[in-house]
C-alpha cells in the first residue's frame, strides 16, 4: 500500500512524467500533475515559482490547466473555525473546480485571535490529571468530609449512611455523563460549564445558568474562606489564642488577608495556582492517611475512650449499623434531611470543567478526570463512613472519671454513654471534630480542613471569572462587556478576579456563614440519563431548601426570558436550532430567522426518482439518509404540458406509495417540453425557506453507451446545473439497475391522455354554464382537492420513469380490496411480498425481490468503504457515517481510503487523517493511504477504457451537437485529459483490489470542468469507478464544510 513513485515538481516538468507532485512542503494541500506531452523542454525557463498562482492557492500550469487537478485531500485546517496559522489554508471552491476561476482568498482573522497572537508569555495547558482530576478531588474532598461525615453516620447509621453517599454520587455520575456527552461533541473553548451549556442548549439557557453560576461561585469563595477562618479560630482557641475578639472580627481580618492572598495567587498565573493546589492536595491526602492510621491504632488514652473513640469492635459496628435520627440544632432529621446536608459534599464535579480553556484536550480530560475523581471520592467516603461507624460511639460524655469507674466491669460503657438526662458533647451525634479525635495526630486533620477550604476557595475564585469572561465575550447581557478582555498569554480574566474579590469581600464582612448548600463521542450517554439527572437535581434542590429552589427558578427563568426576548445574534449550532428544524413545518418563519450553522447541517435531498413506485431502491436509499433527520423530496420531470388534474393524480399516487412504504417524503412535479428545463424547474421550486434541497440524488444511467445522444447530454447537463446551483450531487449505482417499471405490478392502467381529455371537456362545460358544474357526470370533488391531503381511494398515477424520452405515461387505480388487504397485513415491518408483486399480481422471483429490497434488508457483516479522495467539505464522509448508524448497516464498519500528499509523508498522512477522523468523532476500522495513484494503469485496464469510448471516438475537434456540446471524444480531449483518465483507471484497479467484496462503496464524484470534459468521456470515468462493484454512491459536496470538530 505504501509503495509507489512520487517526484518533485521540477523533475516532472523536465521529464514530462504523469505523476502527482507536491510543490510546497509547507503547503501540502495543493497538487500539480505534470503535463502529458513532452513540451516541457520547449520552455526551459518555466520553473516552479512561475507556476505559482499565490502562496495560498497552490500551483498550476497556465498552459494546460485542463489536465491539472486543483483537488486537495482532506485536511484538518480546512475545518478550522478560527485562523490559527499564517497564511490560512483553504480548500478550492466549487467555482475553481467547475468554472476554472482563480480567486485569491484573503485570510480572515478574528480580533481576539490577533490579540492572542500578539500576547507574550508562556502558555500553560494542563492534562486530565492536574487540570481536572486533582481539582475535582480538592473540591469533593471538602470540609464536609472532616466536619459532617461523622454526623451523617451517627444519624443515618452505617447502612443508610452508605445509601446517602450512593444516592448523592448517582446524581453526580448521571450529571457527569451528560456533561461528558456535551464536552465530547467537539472542541471546547474557555468558559467551562457556561460554554458547554450555551453551545448545546442555546444562549437562553447558557446565559441564565452562566450568570447564576458566576454569582454563586463568587459567594462560595467567601463561604469557603469563612469556613477556613472558623476552623482556624477553633484551633487557636484550643491554645487560648485570640487575635481581636475571638469572634466575628477575627474572621473578618483573617478572611480579608486570605482573600487578598488568593487574589494575588490567581493574578500571578495558573501555573502557581496549580502548584499551590498540588501542595494542598498532598496535605489533604496525608490528613486522610492520618485518620485511617488512627482508626487502626485505636484510642491512645482513656480520655479518648471517654469521648467515644473505642476502636474497632463488633459491638460498636452493630450498634451503629442502623439509623438513629434525632433533633440537631432545632431540626428533626430524617433520611432526606441528612441527604440534603451531605449532598453539597459531592458537588465539586465542575471544578475541572470550568478551566476548559486551560486544558490541553478538554474533550478527553473532562470525562476521564471527573469520572475518576467521583470514583475515588465515592470509595473514600463509603470507606470512611464504615470506619467511623466501626470505631466511634454515637454519644459519650467525655467524663474520664465515669469511664474509669466502670473500666473492666460488666457495665463497661453504659455509664459514660448514657446521655438521657444530660447534654453530651462527644460522639458521632454531637462532635463535629470526631475525625480529629480518631486521627493519629490531630493537628493534621486541621491541616486537611484548611486545605479543603482554601482549595475550594481558589477553585471558585479562578473558575467564576472565566465563566464571566466567556459570557461577556458573547455579549448576551448589557454592561458586562468590560469583563471580556483577558491579559497575558493565557488570557487570564484579571478584571473578573477583581469583581469576584469584591463580591466575596462583601460577604466576608458579614462574618458568618449559613448552612452549607449548593451535559456523540461519549458512548455511555443516553438522553434518558440526562432527563433522570435533571429530575434528580431538581429534587435535591427542593430537599435542601424549597424556598431557595423557588427563588433560583424564578431568577433563572427571568434571565432566560430576557435573552430569549433580546434574540442575540449568535451562531453556535445549538440544539434549539436543531429543534427549530424538526418543527419547521409548524414554525417555518422561526426557522427562517435562525442562522445556519455547520453543526446543524443535514443532507436535504431532491431525488430524481420519477414516480416512486418505479425506482423503489432509490427512494429507500435516500430515506436511509434522511429518515428522522432531514428533508426528502421526490422529483418527477414530465415531458410535455398536462392539466392540473394530471399533477394532482400523480401526487396522490406518489403519496399513497410513500405512506405504504413508510417513507416520509414530499413529492414535486415539473413539466416542460425539454427534460433538462423540467429538472431545472424542479430544483428551483422544491422546498421552502430553509427547507430547501442542498443535494441532488440521481440514479446511474446504465444505458449511456446505447441511448440517444440527446439523452446523454441531458443527463450530463443536469449534473452541471446542480453544481452551478451549489447543490451537492450524488449518483447511486446498483449493478442490477434501479428502474423496475414494467417489472413491479401496477393495476388498472388508464392513459394520461384520458385525464387531459376529461379536463378539456370540463373546461368546455364551464364555458357553457357555470351553474351546470355540479351536475356534470363523472366530476368528483376528490379530484379538485389539493394534493397535500391525499386519500387512499383516489385515482393514482404511475408513469414511465424515462419521461424525458416521451415514454407512455399511465394512471392506475388501486382496488379498495387490495388496499384493505395490504392495510390489514401490514405490521410494524411491511411484508415485501405484499408490497412488491409482478404484473397481474404474480409473485416476484427471489432474486428480483432481494434486489428491490436491497436498502430495506439487514446487511451482513462487512465494510462500508469510503474513498475520501478529495476534500469536498466532508459530505463524502458524512453520508457513509449516517448510513453506518442505521440498523441495516449496523454490522458494517467504515474503512477510509485517501490519497497521499507525497511519497515521503505516508505515515504522517495516515496519522493526520486518523487524527482528523477522531476529532470528527467518527469511528472507523481502518485508514488506508494510497501513495501510487499516478502510476501508469495496466494494459488490461486501458483496453477496458478504450472499449467504453470506442463508439464515441472522433478524430475531428469540430464534431459536436446540441448547442456546441460534444457528443464525441476527440483526440485533443484525450491527450489533454490523459492524466486524469489514467488516474481514474488506477482508481478502478485499486477499487477492484480493496473494495470489490465490500458491502457498500462511497466515492468522491469527479467534477466535470465546463468546456473541458465531454459527456461520453465523463460517463466513461464513472463507468470505470462503478462497473462490477458493490452498490456504490458517487457523491460530491459543494466545497463547503458540513463537518466540524468544534463544540
Amino acid at each position: 500500500m505504501f509503495s509507489g513513485k512520487s517526484s518533485s515538481a521540477s523533475k516532472d516538468m523536465e521529464k514530462g512524467e504523469h505523476e502527482l507532485a507536491d510543490l510546497d512542503q509547507n503547503n501540502v494541500s495543493r497538487f500539480q500533475v505534470a503535463k502529458v506531452d513532452g513540451d516541457a523542454e520547449k520552455d526551459d525557463s518555466l520553473n516552479v515559482n512561475q507556476l505559482s498562482v499565490g502562496h495560498n492557492q497552490g500551483s498550476y500550469d497556465s498552459r494546460h490547466k485542463s489536465q491539472l487537478t486543483r483537488e486537495v485531500p482532506p485536511r484538518a485546517e480546512h475545518y478550522r473555525d478560527l485562523t490559527t496559522s499564517s497564511p490560512p489554508v483553504f480548500r478550492p471552491t466549487l467555482e475553481e473546480l467547475h468554472e476554472e476561476n482563480f480567486e485569491q482568498k484573503q485570510p480572515e482573522r478574528k480580533d481576539d485571535d490577533q490579540q492572542q497572537q500578539q500576547k507574550k508569555g508562556k502558555i500553560i495547558r494542563f492534562g486530565w490529571l492536574e487540570g481536572v482530576f486533582m481539582r475535582c478531588l480538592l473540591n469533593i474532598w471538602g470540609v464536609m468530609l472532616f466536619l459532617r461525615l461523622s454526623w451523617v453516620i451517627g444519624q443515618a447509621g452505617i447502612g443508610e449512611g452508605a445509601a446517602v453517599i450512593i444516592l448523592a454520587n448517582i446524581v453526580t455520575i448521571v450529571t457527569t455523563i451528560s456533561m461528558s456527552a456535551v464536552c465530547t461533541n467537539g472542541l471546547i473553548k474557555g468558559g467551562g460549564i457556561y460554554y458547554m451549556i450555551s453551545r448545546s442548549l442555546g444562549p437562553e439557557f447558557g446565559g441564565a445558568i452562566g450568570l447564576m453560576f458566576t454569582l454563586a461561585n463568587s459567594i462560595a469563595v467567601s463561604m469557603y474562606i469563612v469556613g477556613f477562618c472558623e476552623s482556624l479560630q477553633d484551633l487557636l482557641k484550643s491554645y487560648d489564642v485570640i487575635l481581636i475578639d475571638g469572634a466575628t472580627n477575627d474572621i473578618r481580618v483573617v478572611g480579608l488577608a486570605t482573600l487578598i492572598a488568593i487574589l494575588i495567587l490567581a493574578i500571578v498565573g495558573m501555573d502557581w495556582v496549580t502548584r499551590t493546589q498540588m501542595v494542598l492536595l498532598v496535605v489533604l491526602i496525608f490528613s486522610q492517611i492520618d485518620f485511617v492510621i488512627g482508626t487502626i491504632l485505636g484510642p491512645k488514652s482513656d480520655t479518648e475512650v471517654s469521648k467515644g473513640f473505642v476502636g474497632y469492635n463488633k459491638e460498636t459496628f452493630k450498634e451503629n449499623l442502623y439509623s438513629d435520627y434525632r433533633a440537631f440544632e432545632g431540626v428533626e432529621h430524617n433520611f432526606f434531611s441528612v441527604f440534603a446536608v451531605f449532598f453539597p459534599a459531592v458537588t465539586g464535579i465542575v471544578a475541572g470543567a470550568n478551566l476548559s480553556g486551560d486544558l490541553k484536550d478538554p474533550s478527553s480530560a473532562i470525562p476521564i478526570g471527573t469520572l475518576l475523581a467521583i470514583l475515588v471520592t465515592f470509595v473514600s467516603y463509603v470507606a470512611y463512613g464504615f470506619m467511623m461507624g466501626g470505631c466511634m460511639l454515637r454519644e459519650a460524655s467525655g467524663n474520664i472519671t465515669e469511664y474509669i469507674s466502670v473500666i473492666n466491669t460488666s457495665e463497661s460503657w453504659s455509664i459514660f454513654t448514657n446521655c438521657t438526662d444530660r447534654d453530651c458533647r462527644y460522639g458521632l451525634h454531637n462532635d463535629n471534630q470526631a475525625m480529629e479525635l480518631v486521627s493519629w495526630w490531630g493537628p493534621l486533620i486541621y491541616g486537611g480542613c484548611f486545605a479543603a477550604t482554601l482549595s475550594s476557595a481558589i477553585a471558585s475564585l479562578v473558575g467564576a471569572p472565566r465563566v464571566l469572561q466567556a459570557l461577556a465575550k458573547d455579549k448576551l447581557y448589557p454592561f458586562i462587556g468590560f469583563f471580556s478582555e483577558g491579559f497575558g498569554a493565557n488570557n487570564d480574566p484579571v478584571r473578573g478576579y477583581v469583581l469576584v474579590f469584591c463580591i466575596s469581600f462583601g460577604c466576608i464582612l458579614i462574618g458568618k456563614t449559613l448552612s452549607p448548600g449548593w451535559r456523540p463521542a461519549f458512548k455511555y450517554y443516553n438522553a434518558w440519563v440526562s432527563l433522570i439527572g435533571t429530575l434528580l437535581c431538581i429534587a435535591v434542590m427542593f430537599l435542601i431548601s424549597w424556598w431557595t429552589a423557588l427563588i433560583t427558578f424564578v431568577v433563572v427563568i427571568t434571565l432566560y426570558l430576557y435573552v430569549s426576548y433580546r434574540k442575540p445574534e449568535v451562531n453556535w449550532g445549538s440544539s434549539t436550532q436543531a429543534q427549530s428544524y424538526s418543527s419547521a413545518l409548524k414554525a417555518m418563519q422561526e426557522l427562517n430567522r435562525v442562522e445556519e450553522h455547520v453543526k446543524n447541517y443535514r443532507p436535504q435531498i431532491l431525488v430524481l426518482s420519477g414516480m416512486p413506485s418505479t425506482r423503489p431502491q432509490l427512494l429507500h436509499f435516500s430515506n436511509l439518509i434522511t429518515k428522522g433527520l432531514s428533508l426528502n423530496i421526490c422529483g418527477y420531470a414530465i415531458k410535455g404540458h398536462h392539466s392540473q388534474r394530471v399533477s394532482d393524480a400523480l401526487a396522490r399516487k406518489a403519496y399513497t406509495w410513500l405512506r405504504r412504504h413508510r417513507i416520509k417524503s414530499f413529492f414535486n412535479v415539473a413539466e416542460d417540453e425539454n427534460y433538462v428545463t423540467a429538472v431545472q424547474a424542479l430544483i428551483k421550486i422544491s422546498g421552502l425557506g430553509k427547507l430547501k434541497p442542498n443535494m441532488l440524488l440521481m440514479g446511474y444511467k446504465n444505458d449511456w453507451q446505447t441511448c440517444d445522444r440527446e439523452e446523454l447530454l441531458q443527463y450530463f447537463d443536469i449534473i452541471h446545473y446542480a453544481l452551478d446551483k451549489y447543490l451537492a450531487v450524488g449518483i447511486l449505482r446498483v449493478q442490477e439497475g434501479l428502474d423496475y417499471s414494467g417489472i413491479i405490478n401496477d393495476d388498472e392502467v388508464v392513459p394520461i391522455s384520458f385525464l387531459d381529455k376529461k379536463d378539456a371537456e370540463e373546461k368546455m362545460r364551464r364555458n357553457q354554464s357555470a351553474g351546470q358544474l355540479s351536475q356534470v357526470d363523472g366530476v368528483s370533488s376528490d379530484t379538485d382537492t389539493p394534493p397535500t391531503t391525499p386519500r387512499m381511494d383516489r385515482v393514482n398515477i404511475s408513469t414511465d420513469p424515462s419521461a424525458g424520452d416521451g415514454g407512455d405515461t399511465t394512471v392506475t387505480v388501486d382496488s379498495k380490496e387490495k388496499k384493505k388487504k395490504i392495510k390489514k397485513k401490514s405490521g410494524k415491518e411491511k411484508n415485501p411480498e405484499l408490497l412488491y408483486t409482478g404484473p397481474g399480481g404474480v409473485p416476484l422471483s427471489k432474486d428480483i425481490l432481494n434486489n428491490v429490497t436491497l436498502f430495506q434488508r439487514k446487511q451482513k457483516k462487512g465494510f462500508i468503504d469510503v474513498w475520501w479522495l478529495y476534500d469536498d467539505g466532508g459530505l463524502t464522509l458524512l453520508i457513509p457515517y449516517i448510513l453506518s448508524t442505521k440498523s441495516i448497516y449496523s454490522s458494517c464498519k467504515l474503512r477510509i481510503f485517501s490519497l497521499a500528499t507525497s511519497k515521503n509523508d505516508l505515515d504522517r498522512d495516515q496519522r493526520n487523517l486518523a487524527a482528523l477522523l477522531s476529532k470528527f468523532r467518527i469511528e472507523y476500522s481502518d485508514v488506508v493511504v494510497i501513495p501510487d495513484i499516478t502510476r501508469k494503469a495496466q494494459e488490461e485496464t486501458k483496453k477496458e477504457f478504450e472499449a467504453l469510448i470506442e463508439n464515441f471516438r472522433s478524430g475531428s475537434d469540430n464534431d459536436d451537437s446540441s448547442g456546441g456540446q460534444r457528443t464525441y471524444i476527440t483526440d485533443t480531449e484525450l491527450i489533454a485529459l490523459q492524466e486524469k483518465t489514467n488516474r481514474h483507471m488506477r482508481l478502478r484497479e485499486l477499487l477492484l483490489q480493496h473494495s470489490q467484496e465490500s458491502t457498500f462503496v462511497v466515492m468522491a464524484l469527479p467534477i466535470p470542468r465546463k468546456g473541458t470534459v465531454s459527456a461520453p468521456l465523463y460517463m466513461a470515468w464513472l463507468e470505470l469507478l462503478t462497473k462490477g462493484m458493490p452498490p456504490s454512491l458517487l457523491v460530491r459536496g459543494n466545497q463547503t464544510s458540513v463537518l466540524t470538530y468544534y463544540s
